[in-house]
């Protein structure tokens, strides 16, 4: 019984520990919109990867390594006075361009992915991205 209490305690532990790690990977930041047309881009040209695609900011980008990788997308909320700017869920997108107009802390999604999240007149709105 007590080897079970404690087996109990340890996956209640790992679970917690995983949880929180998870949520220190998220990055908060800025959702904007681009396109069509989205060819060609910066890590595959012009072969077709979809319409449930993004562009990264320089730094995340970092000369490429960013390409294919996948990211989970949330709306949060606006930036300005766009009212009902989030829809409810989220994405899933690939990297497959580099925003270079992007700052630090944008991803730029394709038009049919950002109107997944948000409404299109709001044009720019506060996400969470995790990888």
């Amino acid at each position: 019984m007590q080897t079970m209490k404690c087996q109990i305690r340890l996956l209640m532990v790992l679970g917690t520990t995983i949880c929180l790690a998870l949520v220190a990977l998220a990055k908060q930041g800025t959702g904007v919109f681009y396109g069509p047309p989205y060819l060609p881009s910066s890590c595959y040209g012009y072969r077709n990867q979809g319409i449930m695609i993004a562009g990264d900011n320089p730094t995340v980008y970092d000369g490429g390594k960013a390409c294919g990788r996948w990211y989970n997308v949330t709306c949060l909320g606006g930036t300005n006075n766009t009212p009902n700017p989030c829809k409810r869920g989220d994405i899933i997108v690939r990297i497959v361009d580099l925003c270079t107009r992007c700052g630090a802390d944008e991803i730029s999604l394709s038009r049919y992915a950002f109107s997944r999240i948000a409404n299109l007149r709001a044009g720019r709105v506060r996400v969470e991205y995790t990888q």
